[in-house]
C-alpha cells in the first residue's frame, strides 16, 4: 500500500551549507529517515526559473554549480540522482488536470538549491528526482496555485521538496560574509511572523507577505526564494498538519526553517 508522503519545504542555505551542513544539515537529514521511502521526489528549487511550469525528464540529471568565489570542494561535488519518465509523465498529467500548463526539459540537471538539500537527505541518490521549476513573475499567488496542482500526488508516494530559504538578502548575506556582524532585527522578526501566519492557516496574509510581514522586503528584496515556501504549502492540501521541523539562522541573516505539511486526506 502507498503511503501517503508530506510535502516539504527545506533550506538550501549559501552553497557552503553542502560543506558545513550543521543543526540544519542534520534536521534535513532526521527528517528524511523518518520518512516513508518515497515512490520519486519532485524537487522544486528557487534557481530554476521559466516563464511557465517545466518538469525535467533528464535519466540522470546533472549536478549543476550555479555559483561563483566558492571553494574549489564544492565544484568536486557530484550528487547521482537518477530519473523517472514514467514518474516525470505523472507530474505533467497532475498539472494538466489542474489547467496548468507543463512543458517538459530532457536536458535539465540539479542546481545547487536541488542537490544540497537532497544530498543531505537522501546521500544514496536511491529515489528518483524530478525537477519542476518556479515562476516567480506571477508571485506567492502563482506559486501557490502550483503546489495545490501539485497535491494529489502524496497520495500517489510522491514527496514534494520545495527548497529555498525563509529570509534571504544577497547583500546583507555578503556584507556578513566579510565582516561578521550581528543578526539583523528583520530576520527574526520576519521569521515568527511567517511561522504564526502559517500555523494559523492566514493564506491571505502570507501572499500578501510584502505588505503585511515586518521586514518582508528586507527579508526577500526579490521573491524566488520564498517561492517555493507556497508550492510546499500548497501541496500540502487544506487542513494540512503543520510543522515547523528546524529553526535557526545560519551566516548571520539567512534563516534556515524548515516547514513539512502532512496533508489530510480524510477530509
Amino acid at each position: 500500500m502507498t503511503q501517503i508522503q508530506p510535502t516539504l519545504f527545506v533550506p538550501h542555505g549559501a552553497p557552503t551549507f553542502a560543506l558545513r551542513p550543521g543543526a540544519a544539515g542534520a534536521a534535513l537529514a532526521r527528517q528524511a529517515q523518518a520518512l516513508p521511502l518515497p515512490r520519486a521526489i519532485v524537487i522544486v528549487s528557487a534557481h530554476w526559473d521559466t516563464a511557465e511550469p517545466t518538469v525535467g525528464f533528464a535519466q540522470r540529471p546533472e549536478t549543476i554549480h550555479d555559483f561563483w568565489g566558492f571553494p574549489d570542494e564544492l565544484y568536486r561535488i557530484r550528487y547521482p540522482a537518477t530519473g523517472c519518465r514514467e514518474a516525470a509523465e505523472e507530474v505533467v498529467a497532475t498539472l494538466h488536470a489542474a489547467g496548468l500548463p507543463a512543458h517538459k526539459d530532457d536536458e535539465r540537471g540539479l542546481d545547487h538549491g536541488a542537490w544540497v538539500p537532497l544530498r543531505l537527505m537522501f546521500p544514496d541518490a536511491e529515489v528518483p528526482v524530478i525537477p519542476l521549476s518556479i515562476q516567480s513573475h506571477g508571485g506567492p499567488a502563482a506559486a501557490y496555485e502550483l503546489g495545490r496542482a501539485l497535491a494529489p500526488l502524496a497520495a500517489k508516494g510522491f514527496l514534494v521538496i520545495a527548497s529555498g530559504n525563509v529570509t534571504h538578502n544577497l547583500r546583507d548575506y555578503q556584507m556578513a560574509a566579510r565582516s561578521g556582524g550581528q543578526t539583523p532585527a528583520y530576520v527574526r522578526q520576519f521569521t515568527d511572523w511567517l511561522a504564526d501566519r502559517l500555523y494559523a492557516r492566514d493564506i491571505s496574509a502570507l501572499l500578501d507577505y510584502r505588505k503585511q510581514a515586518p521586514g518582508g522586503v528586507q527579508a526577500h528584496p526579490t521573491d524566488e526564494h520564498l517561492l517555493p515556501l507556497f508550492v510546499a504549502l500548497g501541496a500540502g492540501g487544506e487542513g494540512a498538519q503543520i510543522e515547523r521541523f528546524h529553526a535557526g539562522i545560519d551566516d548571520y541573516v539567512m534563516a534556515m526553517d524548515a516547514f513539512s505539511f502532512l496533508p489530510n486526506f480524510g477530509g
